[in-house]
Parts: structure tokens; sequence; C-alpha cells
């Protein structure tokens, strides 16, 4: 294709010329700087490739050429993209959908930089105060004691003095003999002024309740400059050999004045604050139990008591059962009386004081503290061992109950609150504190930048929807879609300008009230002087883009051209599927009948994380649709509760269970459970689409019957990449090599001895209709069933037609997992379970988000498998933002209202029809146009 803009200007355009990797077709276009542009187009058919795998690459490779010979010297091994020129390119930031950080250290805040900024707040303006008396802890300077002198009247009398402090070594003589060489003369004891020389003359030796301090000076105060300068000096003299302490006396007034140096008070010894006393990543500042983890390996109180509905009496501790364990559980029963502790009320309306003496005892009675400690004192018995272990669990820390900060750090606060208070708190909330914080005018002086940093942070996260967050919450529970606006609120902090910021898809996990902030946030990078790249199928953000680039026409080889380049406008009046969906040309059509009830799962009593004690019904043998705000509790209703629950009725144990009241309903009509999330399908990067759906066993067989394997001896094993035999012996069947790389990330090359085949030349020269394994490997799914289905091979092409029929021809056969998106992941598993037929076991499916990644034409396709599964006597829930997919629902659940603490509750439940005239539903509110 030719360049749109013949015109091209390098300080407002860039310029792909021939861009032709993997399957895009020599593709050349123009694309705008300091806009926001949108690539999109069917799953498949080349955005990714364009964006991240040639310009971000490209965008990388320069930046790389600018740094030292070291990273360089790996540069002539590098590939550049497959592209005959780029121009006018920009320093590329790649803001993906990958969790960020397996690292348990990792948080929210640390990700964002507010914790940074918090710890230096504490540290420079944060007050101690001590945890006896309430009262501030402070500490006098030179300055102090100067400026209180200087408040004195003219002519005022005054003496400086400190403790007289005689060394362990010494005698009382000796150490005022030292005093007198240094220069000192007088000293005072019981009140009087006395000579030292007198007082070594007589050998005077004072008795232990005797008082007595050294005088430092006597001065007679005046408006004199250089007096002053002269009295600091006597002053720190003063502070040093009183170890920190001095009086000053107004003669005149007769009155005493203590100052002390120390940091401490009603005989506490505070420890001074700075960035590291607040840092959970060192020692100094870390909780010693947990060391800064929050958590720590132990006693596991989900585990002690697993059903949260059972009371004491109902033997809610399961450690008690037996006759000898159960000793504990009667004698709680006996005292129960004196400690005022219900025996007959469920765990979970237990008030945190009747917990407190559960778990550490009251009067004599000792707790479940105690009777762990006795485990462990007996684990010399096996059984004891044993039951210990069962036990056993990372739970929260109890030193610092999750805060991952010494306790001392809770003694210094600003505004009422210690930086464990903040970092619990939701975003939302903690805008609301800083907002209404007050401070004096040199507080005010000395936090004015850190706290504009943090609140603009703070105001970002809250544009991209995060505002249930915490910034105490690890990175590693985040999802894929909450990592990614993390990052892009990151990169809105850095104020970066003149940069190119290329996003996938950013609206994952986003409700469409959220996506409109999104939509803010982007449009605010790009003002700044940014170009902003997204890949993305969201309507909304399709609409606000000020270019557009739609790749097709479809997927994998039929894909890889540019079929439009220009505005919203102009769009609606091409003739592409994207066109096709917003002219409502093609269609994803509303269901004319929705499925009635017959059967469902009753969940009452939901109250994990924030889900307020919600009673909610999910039906069965249709399609469900979860929905509601990010942070509103889907995840925590389906992941947490739901399933779990539904997975121990089938007797299988393993995730724990989050708390509610009771599971009812027809919870036999459910044979089998599927999650199918969005985690990779295999744990090794040699897993891939055609080995996940067993079609790969096969190809392998067929390849081992060919005249020229049989010669050689050749198994099917020999086609395997994943042991040894066939496969390359220098990559290990992989295709490349990963170089480290000190102070970068790693840097994968393509293997010098197979050149990316992951086989022998030997098992190459096996052909199959002139094809060897590694030719295969690289055919599409829709390749390869063309290229099986002329040969006959009708027992591959029957395991691979549900990849295609999922809207997954595109993909590659050997395509490593790790290159896979989320979406994609998630739809090789569903595509796997339909390969198997029509199980016999009616099957609760559960489904992530499955939009993710999809064009409108796929989220067709996929709606007709999922349907399909239905009509097999199936049932399918489906946690979803996406409208098109709501609308479809034969029910739905709509939780809300907002996230966090304001979300929880079940706002709506119905049909689409219903849900739409619920005033209360933001759901109802964005599906309604879908539904007209």
């Amino acid at each position: 294709m030719t360049v749109k803009n013949s015109t091209f200007n390098p300080k407002t355009d860039i310029q792909i010329i021939g861009a032709k990797l993997h399957n895009l077709k020599n593709i050349s276009l123009t694309i705008p700087k300091n806009k926001l542009v949108v690539i999109t187009g069917l799953s498949g058919s080349g955005k990714s490739t364009l964006a991240f795998d040639t310009l971000y690459a490209e965008g990388q490779r320069r930046y790389v050429e600018s740094l030292s010979s070291y990273a360089r010297q790996f540069l002539g091994r590098l590939d550049k993209p497959q592209v005959d020129q780029i121009k006018g390119i920009a320093p590329a930031i790649a803001i993906e959908q990958k969790v960020n950080s397996t690292n348990p250290r990792s948080t929210v805040g640390t990700t964002t930089e507010i914790y940074d900024y918090l710890k230096l707040l504490y540290a420079r303006i944060g007050k101690t105060y001590s945890p006896t008396s309430g009262q501030e802890v402070k500490k006098d300077t030179v300055t102090d004691v100067i400026n209180f002198i200087q408040a004195l009247k003219e002519g005022t009398n005054v003496v400086l003095g400190s403790p007289l402090l005689v060394a362990e070594d010494r005698t009382f003589k000796q150490q005022l003999e030292i005093l007198q060489q240094q220069g000192f003369q007088r000293v005072e004891v019981a009140g009087q002024m006395q000579k030292i020389e007198n007082l070594i003359d007589f050998n005077f030796e004072p008795t232990d309740d005797m008082k007595v301090n050294l005088i430092i000076d006597r001065v007679t105060t005046q408006n004199d400059e250089d007096f002053y300068h002269r009295l600091a000096d006597s002053v720190q003299t003063a502070f040093y050999e009183g170890k920190g302490e001095l009086f000053l006396r107004n003669v005149d007034e007769e009155s005493l004045h203590v100052f002390s140096n120390k940091f401490e008070l009603d005989g506490i010894d505070f420890t001074e604050p700075n960035v590291h006393f607040f840092s959970f990543n060192n020692p100094f500042g870390a909780c010693p139990t947990c060391e800064g983890y929050g958590k720590i390996v132990g006693v596991d109180a989900d585990l002690v008591i697993p059903n949260k509905n059972l009371s004491i009496y109902e033997d809610a501790v399961v450690a008690w059962k037996g006759d000898k364990m159960s000793e504990w559980k009667n004698e709680l029963i006996r005292h129960s009386d004196k400690l005022d502790f219900p025996i007959h009320k469920p765990y979970f309306e237990l008030s945190e004081e009747q917990k407190d003496i559960l778990w550490h005892g009251k009067d004599k009675w000792e707790g479940l503290d105690r009777f762990f400690q006795m485990l462990e004192e007996n684990t010399y018995k096996i059984q004891y061992r044993v039951m210990l272990s069962r036990y056993r669990g990372k739970t929260i820390c109890p030193t610092c109950k999750g805060k991952r900060l010494r306790k001392e750090t809770d003694y210094v606060k600003i505004g009422g609150k210690s930086l464990s208070d903040l970092v619990n708190l939701p975003l939302d909330e903690l805008q609301v504190f800083f907002k209404d914080l007050v401070l004096n005018e040199y507080d005010s002086a000395v936090a004015k930048r850190i706290l504009l940093e943090i609140e603009n942070r703070i105001e970002f996260l809250m544009n991209v929807g995060l505002s249930y967050l915490t910034i105490n919450r690890t990175s590693n529970s985040l999802s894929g879609g909450e990592s990614q606006r993390i990052n892009l609120a990151t990169s809105l902090g850095s104020s970066l300008v003149g940069s190119m910021y290329i996003l996938d898809e950013p609206s994952i996990g986003l409700h469409s009230k959220d996506t409109e902030s999104l939509i803010k946030v982007l449009k605010q990078l790009r003002d700044l002087g940014n170009t902003v790249i997204v890949v993305e199928h969201d309507e909304d953000i399709i609409r606000q883009a000020d270019h557009i680039i739609d790749i097709g026409p479809e997927a994998g080889t039929y894909g890889g051209e540019v079929v439009f380049e220009g505005s919203f406008d102009e769009l609606m009046k091409s003739n592409t599927l994207t066109a096709d969906y917003f002219n409502h040309r093609k269609e994803i059509e509303v269901p004319k009948d929705r499925i009635k009830i017959k059967n469902s799962i009753l969940i009452k009593g939901a109250r994990e994380h924030n889900l307020k004690n919600i009673d909610v019904e999910l039906p069965l043998n249709m399609l469900t649709v979860i929905t509601g705000v990010s942070g509103s509790g889907k995840s925590t209703l389906i992941k947490d509760i739901a399933t779990p629950a539904l997975q121990r009725e089938l007797g299988i144990y393993g995730n724990r269970i989050g708390d509610f009241e009771s599971l009812e309903g027809d919870i036999k009509k459910v044979e089998a459970i599927e999650f199918i999330d969005q985690n990779p399908i295999g744990k090794s990067s040699r897993s891939n689409p055609v080995t996940y759906t067993k079609a790969y066993d096969d190809i392998r067989s067929l390849f081992a019957k060919q005249k020229l394997s049989k010669v050689r001896g050749y198994q099917p094993k020999h086609f395997s990449f994943n042991v040894d035999g066939g496969r390359c012996d220098e990559c290990k069947g992989e295709g490349s090599i990963t170089i480290e790389m000190q102070f970068m990330a790693d840097v994968t090359l393509e293997c010098e001895v197979c050149k990316g085949a992951r086989f022998k030349k030997d098992i190459l020269e096996i052909k199959f209709e002139g094809k060897n394994i590694a030719d295969v490997l690289h055919m599409t799914v829709d390749d390869a069933i063309e290229f099986f289905n002329k040969h006959g091979e009708t027992k591959v092409t029957d395991k691979l037609q549900a990849l295609q029929d999922v809207g997954l021809g595109y993909v590659q056969l050997g395509q490593s997992s790790s290159t896979l998106s989320g979406g994609e992941a998630q739809r090789i598993k569903l595509a796997s379970f339909l390969t198997k037929g029509t199980s016999s076991k009616k099957t609760l499916f559960i489904f992530d988000e499955p939009s993710t990644g999809l064009h409108f034409h796929d989220i067709k396709k996929l709606l007709a498998s999922l349907r399909a599964l239905i009509e097999n006597g199936h049932s399918v829930w489906v946690i979803e933002h996406q409208p098109d997919i709501i609308k479809t629902a034969d029910f739905i659940v709509d939780l809300g209202p907002l996230g966090g603490k304001h979300g929880g509750e079940l706002v709506a439940m119905g049909t689409p029809e219903q849900i739409v005239k619920n005033e209360k539903s933001l759901t109802g509110k964005y599906l309604e146009e879908k539904l007209v």
C-alpha cells in the first residue's frame, strides 16, 4: 500500500515504509505525532506486530545504540525489525497488559513512587508522639536556646550550665581536675556556686542525693550579634558536657529552663525520623518479624477455622476435634461466662474483642496461640508435627498486622495519621486526607513540592479507574489491566514530553463508566506533547481517537494490510469490518428469547473483601454475566467464593474459600467445574496451542510414519521439542537463546544452530507432502486446517477446528505461550474443551473477561462457542464489562454501585431489559443504547 500522506514532515509525522514482519504485507503508512492514534482490526490482523514488534522495537533499538559499548556488543546479533525504513520516530515507551512484578515486596505505592514521596514527607515533617503521654517528642537545638535567650529583656543576668557527669573510671576529684584543666572555673553544689579549685583543695566528695552542676558561662544579655555568636559556642559546649542536657537560670527572676537535644520523652528513647526508617525494604525500617513482607509462614486462621458460619460450640475450630484436643474447646466453654464469650454465636459474628479472646486468651484462658505453642513444644511426636503442618500457611504478620514497618514508625504522625494508616486507605480516601491536610507555615514550605507529587500521582490513579486500590496492595495480586493502568498513571507522573507511548488495550478490565476517565488520561498524555498509540477494540476509545488505523481485512495470512487510515468520520464512510459494526451493517444480535431460569446456585451472606453480606442467585444452563465497575467485587464473588465453594462440593480442595454464609440451590446439577482464566496455557515457553489441544500428538505420529522416518528408526518422540532426541541440542527446542544483560532486560536471540527451527538437521529432512515439522509449526491454524484437509488428515483438523471456531485461526501452531495475550490463552483453553466434544458430565464453565483482545467480529465467534457449550447442556458464567457480551446474556448480576469500599452491593439482577430499567445500575445506563 502506498503512503497516504505523500508530504512527509519528520517534525509532525512518523513514517513507516515497507513493514513486513510476521503477516504484515509490506505496508507503508504515516502516523501523525502528538495525536491519540488507535490501531484496530481483527485479532491476529497484525496490530500488535505493527505497534510493538515494528514501531516500539525500532524505537528501543535506536535507544540501545546510544548506550555503552557493553550493551552495544549484542547489537550485531539483534535483528532489526523487518521494515525498509522508519522516519521521524520518537523515544518509545511500551505499556503492556502484563502483571508488573512477581516480587512480593513490590506494591502499588512503590511502583507509582507514591510510597517514596510518603517516606520523604514523614521524614521531613513527621511529628513523633510518645505512646505513653501522647505528648510530642521534641529535640532542642542550639538555635532554640539562643532564640530563648534573645527573647529575654536586655540586661538580664543568665547562668548557663549542665549536669556534672563523672566518668565511670574516675573519682569526683579527678573529674574536677580535668574540668579545671579544660578551663572551667565553677560548679554548683546543692544550688550553691563553688570554685572548682576550692573543692579540689578540700577533697570534697558529694553525697548520692546531692545535685552537682557544671557552670559553663555567666552572661548579661545584650543586643549584639557577636555576643550571641560567642554564646552559641557556650551552648554547644553545655550540650556536649551534659551529654545532651543543659539548663538556663534567669538569675533576676529566679526561674530555671531545661533544654535537651536528646530525642526522648517519658523515659523512652525515640528514633529520629529519616527516609530509611519508613522503608520496609531496609532493615532499619522493616518489621523485624516479617522483614518487611507483611506476611509470615505461621498458623493460618482460615485453615484453623475454615467454616466461619459455625460457632465454637459447633466445632468451628477444626483443630479442637477428637477426644484429646476437644479438652481445649471444653475449657473455653467452662470459662465462657467469666470471659463473657458467646460460644453459640457464629465465628463471623464475633466482635474483634471476642476474636482476640479466642486467639490470644484472657485471665486463666490461654487461647489458640497457646494451643499451637503446645503443639510446637511437642513436635518430637509425629502426630503433633503432622497436626501442626495441617494449619501452616502464609498469614498476616502478628507484629505489624501486615503493615510491613516496625511498630516505632506508628509514633510518627502527620495530620493525626501514621504512615501505616495511610498505606491501607483506598486511594479515594487518601486523596481526601491530603486535600483536608492543614500544616503550619514552616511544614507547608518544606512539604509543598512533595505534596504536589503525591497528589498528582493519586489523581492519575483515580483517573484510570483505580480509586479502590490501597498503596499497600502487592503488585503481583493485580490483574493485567490494573498493572497496565498503573504503568500509565506512572508515565503521567513522570511528565515526559516528546515521547511515543504504545499501549496494549488499556480498556481491559474497565467498565464503560471508567473508560470515560481513561480517555481523559490518554488525551492528557497527548496534550503534554506525546504521541499516544493505542492498540484497541473499545468502541468509545475508537470514537475519541484523532487518527485511526484499521489493519485487516481479516486475520493471519488474510490480514496484514492497512485497510483504512483517517478520522472516525472517514472510518464510518469506509468499507472495513470495523466500520461494518459501527454502521450496524454487521452486528452482534440481541437474542430474541432469553433462556428462562430452571436451575440456579444461591450464594448467601457473601462478605469476603468488600462484599457487604449479599445474597446472589447464579442461574445454570444459560449465559450468566457478572458485571459492575472495576473493584465492585465481581472477582471476589466468583473466583474467591463461588468457584472454590462449588469445587469443595465436588471433593476438590485447593483454593481458600472466601467468607460467606451458605451455598444452596441446585448444587447437584454441577458435575464438573472449569475456571478458564487468562493465565498462560503452560509454564514452559515451549508450551503452545498445538500441544495444548493435543493435535501435536497426531502430527508427530504422522511424521513418524513417513518412509524415511521408518528407515532411520524415528519415533514420535523424535519430533517433540520437549525431550532430547530430535530437538536442537543448543537451544533445547526453544528456537531461541536468552542472554542475560546487566542493568537491562534480558535479550532473546534466534538460535544460531537451528536458526529458530527447533530441530536437528536430520529431523528436518523428514517431510510430509513437502513440509517438514518446522514448516508445520510455522503454519497458522487456518493454513494448517486447509493443508491437512487437502491430504485427508481429518484427525488433526478435528482438533484444530475448535481453535478456528473461537477466532484463533491466525495463531501459529508452534507459537510460544509466552507470546500469547491473556485473551488468546483463555480462548485456547476454551477450544481445548470444545475439542473434547460433549462431555457426559454437566460442566460449569467460568470465564474471566473473555472479550480481552477481541474485535466485534471475534466476539461474535466467541458467543457462538459459548452458546455451543450451553446447547450441549453445560452452564456458562462470565465476568465481563464488554457491552455486546452483556446484552446477549440470559441473566445479569450487577454489582456496585462503585468500587472498593463503595462497592460490594448487589445493585441489580435479571435480564438485560430488567437491568436497563434499574436507575441505580451504571451498567444499565450504558447498556440501554445496545438493546435498541
